[in-house]
């Protein structure tokens, strides 16, 4: 007989191009699949996310349905999945990753370098905008909420002179045509997660954890598992401006970690290696011994002080409708 999943998601579109390739990937392996689209409060909130209260808004209600049994997997953005644990739910497979970089989308195809003194550049989040000031101090940075194509009709429109959209959901998307600059890593290490999909079932759910699986790619796992840990045991959360980037390569786990003070004057970072044994991923725990190594060393030169600070209420980014 042939087994049914329900697919928990958002409605925007983004959301529904990544339920609709995990439901694609799940229909290859024999199963039938029902999309359940579920509004967030992230989805309807106007208010700039650091107001909002950040941890969750686009997960919690998913999350919700999971657990009184809505739907049997919950398909995520990483990077929007807070990294506290919650009871009676599981990370159970992550696919393959995309091009977790960040891209500068401007209407006059200019680089970073190129934009003149004092441009203003729309993003929501405090990881982009410590980057983006301390490669740029003399930038505007001004908030801005909304889906991929909302941005970059508000961009359009004259609101910036430049938005900062993570190349995932441009490709995801096909709105590639609009970069006019994909930033290195170097220029702007990613947040936690970034382009990765977390798939996440009930804990007791057997027939779910043995379908994601299916789906589940070792390295990609090793790496967010990584990247989430070092999260958590900063204690940093979604708004502070943390970012990590982890890769696999020779049966070596390495991670490149750093965390900005708000304004991006002050930076500390960290790179860290393991060795890491991927035929035994679920049962390994070295991903997050590698997160707490990191952790250690970037609290060694200040780290706690930087992520306390950006708690503390401050003014904030100049805001745009």
């Amino acid at each position: 007989m042939t087994q049914s999943i329900r697919i928990g998601t958002r409605q925007s579109p983004l959301a529904l191009w990544q339920a609709t390739y995990i439901a694609d990937g799940l229909t290859r392996h024999g199963y039938e699949v029902e999309l359940v689209k579920i509004t967030t409060t992230g989805d309807v909130t106007t208010t700039p996310l650091g107001q909002s209260g950040g941890v969750g808004l686009f997960t919690k209600e998913i999350q919700r349905a999971l657990l009184d049994g809505r739907c049997d997997i919950a398909v995520h953005s990483l990077k929007d999945l807070p990294t506290e644990p919650i009871e009676g739910l599981t990370l159970a497979a992550v696919p393959p990753r995309e091009d977790p970089s960040d891209c500068l989308v401007t209407t006059s195809s200019a680089t970073l370098n190129d934009l003149p003194t004092g441009a203003s550049i729309g993003t929501g989040s405090p990881r982009r905008r410590a980057q983006l000031l301390h490669l740029r101090p003399d930038l505007k940075i001004l908030d801005i909420r909304g889906n991929v194509e909302t941005r970059l009709a508000k961009l359009a429109q004259g609101s910036y002179d430049a938005i900062i959209l993570a190349f995932a959901g441009l490709h995801r998307l096909n709105f590639e045509a609009n970069i006019s600059e994909k930033l290195t890593l170097e220029q702007m290490l990613p947040a936690v997660g970034q382009a990765a999909l977390g798939l996440e079932t009930r804990s007791d759910d057997d027939v779910a954890i043995e379908a994601v699986r299916k789906l589940n790619d070792p390295e990609t796992l090793a790496c967010v598992r990584a990247e989430r840990g070092l999260l958590r045991s900063l204690r940093a959360g979604c708004l502070a401006p943390v970012a990590a980037h982890a890769t696999v390569r020779d049966g070596q786990l390495r991670m490149k970690s750093k965390v900005y003070s708000a304004d991006g004057v002050t930076m500390i970072a960290r790179d860290s290696t393991t060795p890491i044994e991927l035929k035994s991923i679920f049962e390994s725990n070295t991903p997050e011994t590698l997160a707490d190594l990191a952790m250690s060393d970037l609290s060694k030169q200040g780290a706690e002080a930087l992520i306390a600070a950006t708690r503390k209420p401050s003014p904030g980014p100049a805001s745009q409708p």
